[in-house]
């Protein structure tokens, strides 16, 4: 599919000479002005150049391109202008990131390069941004199918807070709700430190050690120096720092911040760790819910209220026993998953992916796996 640019000028004459001069090499999009230019790239994000007039009513050139890169950052931009001043050519830069800055009347040839030059630059930044997303993708799963190899129980864990964390951030309205889901899985990276022996007293709500509590207190930085050497993760590794940090500044890291100085994302993680530790030690959840109310000074009122509307809303459940065979992607584990020789493999709680479907299939042609499966479908 051929690369649209969209030409954006006051003037629709200027419009349409340059249709009718670039139409058989590329394709051309044209708006008459910076609004309707505005819903053009709303409409359609895909433009991989746009090149706009500097004169313009309403809002001039550098002003709309500096929106376009809020809404596109990776749409390549340039101005074309027959009023080209040296303040207009370093404002175009500072504020619109703009790739060229070319002057009417423009000869067709030097335009037709300008674009080329555009096109190839856009190229290389989306070649780059899909490398780093699919490498990014990559480890991150790695570290999940890591975690489950290692300690089932931890991954268990990981994957029932992700489906509430998501759910809540939703409803709480975070923008960047893939951070979230990606420090909710990779919440307990950090358990790697801990004993198998520690990490099932934690698990099972039993007391711990002096120095296995000193460990577990540690395992939220060790989790965030790990997520921190991954590109593109550092507010994943800040949202898995202070997972553990209470509403009111106590709690850890042990430093100042406290309230809405704490990433939401941590405000989240804390609520949903909290209520999975108590229903995990057994506690129905509304008496969950309600020990977690009686904690003063620990959850974000607004984050615990949101907690309380998932469960409320949260869609009933049909238990069915099913064969690895008849697995279905977006089911849930309602039961630990055991090898054929009593090795625990998956910890009941998570939703059924691709990965974890995979897995499953994995261990019953190498280990075995007892069968069937308890798994929970959603009634609607």
């Amino acid at each position: 599919m051929a690369e649209k640019i969209l030409f954006v000028d006051d003037d629709p004459n200027i419009l349409s000479s340059f249709k009718r001069t670039l139409r058989k090499h590329y394709d051309i999009e044209t708006a008459v002005g910076p609004e309707e230019g505005l819903r053009a790239v709303r409409d359609n994000r895909s433009f991989a150049l746009i090149i706009s007039d500097l004169r313009m009513p309403v809002m001039d050139g550098i002003q709309f391109l500096s929106k376009v890169r809020e809404t596109s950052p990776d749409t390549v931009r340039m101005i074309l202008t027959r009023n080209a001043d040296l303040q207009a050519a370093m404002d175009a830069v500072n504020h619109g990131n703009i790739f060229r800055f070319l002057t009417k009347p423009c000869p067709p040839e030097t335009l037709i390069l300008a674009i080329q030059a555009g096109l190839r630059q856009y190229r290389l930044v989306k070649a780059e941004r899909d490398l780093l997303e699919k490498t990014l993708r990559g480890a991150i799963q790695v570290m999940a199918d890591v975690l489950s190899l290692v300690n089932p129980e931890a991954f268990g864990r990981a994957s029932r807070v992700r489906r509430y964390a998501v759910d809540m951030g939703r409803r709480l309205q975070v923008q960047k709700v893939w951070q979230l889901e990606t420090a909710a899985m990779l919440s307990q990276i950090g358990c790697v430190i801990l004993p198998e022996e520690a990490l099932h007293k934690i698990y099972n709500g039993q007391p711990l050690t002096a120095q296995e509590e000193q460990l577990f207190s540690m395992h939220p930085s060790v989790g965030a120096e790990l997520i921190a050497k991954i590109p593109r993760l550092q507010d994943v590794s800040e949202i898995i720092a202070y997972q553990e940090k209470h509403f009111d500044g106590s709690g850890i890291p042990i430093n100042d911040r406290r309230g809405d100085a704490i990433p939401m994302g941590a405000r989240i993680l804390k609520v949903v760790l909290d209520f999975d530790a108590l229903e995990t030690a057994g506690l129905p959840r509304a008496a969950a819910l309600l020990q977690m109310k009686r904690r003063s000074g620990w959850y974000d009122p607004k984050v615990l209220k949101a907690l309380e509307d998932v469960l409320r809303d949260e869609a009933r459940f049909q238990v069915r026993e099913m064969t690895i065979q008849d697995l279905k992607l977006g089911m849930i584990v309602g039961q630990d998953v055991w090898s054929s020789k009593g090795v625990l493999l998956i910890k009941k709680g998570p939703e059924i992916t691709p990965a974890l479907l995979e897995r499953l299939r994995n261990f019953a042609k190498t280990v075995g796996v007892q069968e069937p499966i308890r798994v929970l479908l959603p009634v609607h």
